[in-house]
């Protein structure tokens, strides 16, 4: 790995661990086995650094967008966007979480970051829509949006909210439960069950990968 790259990845590592506001470039620069001075040469400022982690934030971003529903297994669909999401915010958490740390956004985050949130919902919806279309799901079509804005908020801040609970273990299983108690009692045995067997193999990826 470049030492470029071995910086942008600690860093990430880093800042995720013990937030973007403790850590110094010195202790990032012990971290990547490096001189301070070298660090500096490629990142003069943690700015610096949070735009190069900004940049392949909004790559995965919009590679989890890309997911669309197919239509011959929507709730195998179902479960492979929320897998992506749930992986998306462990590996990038501290961009969710320490925002107060680092005042406002770097660039390409800035510009988009409205714009994701609402292109999540309407994916989110999208791939209720196919459920339902599917028999899967029995759900009022003109519910799906308002059902995909409360699941997309469960989602947001459920990892946050256990680990403010003081509950961080299975956080991830946890959050993945409550946004399906918003439509599990419209979705058929099958799928109730496959999507519950998908957050138990979910919590174990993200868990192996943290």
């Amino acid at each position: 790995m470049r030492t470029r790259d071995r910086i942008v990845a600690t860093a990430l590592q880093s800042f995720n661990r013990d937030g973007y506001g403790t850590v110094t470039t010195a202790a990032l620069a012990q971290d990547c086995g490096i001189a301070e001075g070298n660090l500096w040469y490629h990142f003069k400022t943690k700015r610096d650094l949070l735009t190069a982690i900004g940049e392949r934030f909004a790559k995965r971003v919009e590679q989890r967008l890309a997911l669309r529903p197919d239509p011959a297994d929507p709730v195998g669909s179902y479960c492979r966007m929320l897998g992506g999401l749930m992986q998306e915010l462990r590996d990038y958490r501290f961009l969710y979480r320490d925002q107060p740390s680092y005042g406002e956004h770097v660039e390409p985050i800035a510009t988009n970051v409205a714009d994701w949130l609402h292109r999540t919902m309407d994916n989110i919806a999208l791939h209720l829509a196919a459920m339902r279309e599917g028999g899967a799901l029995r759900w009022p079509e003109e519910g799906l949006h308002t059902l995909a804005t409360n699941a997309t908020i469960i989602l947001r801040y459920g990892l946050e909210h256990h680990a403010e609970l003081g509950e961080p273990e299975g956080a991830v299983r946890k959050t993945l439960l409550q946004h399906l108690t918003l439509f599990e009692s419209g979705l058929d045995s099958a799928a109730r069950e496959r999507i519950r067997g998908a957050i138990e193999r979910i919590e174990e990826r993200v868990a192996e990968a943290a």
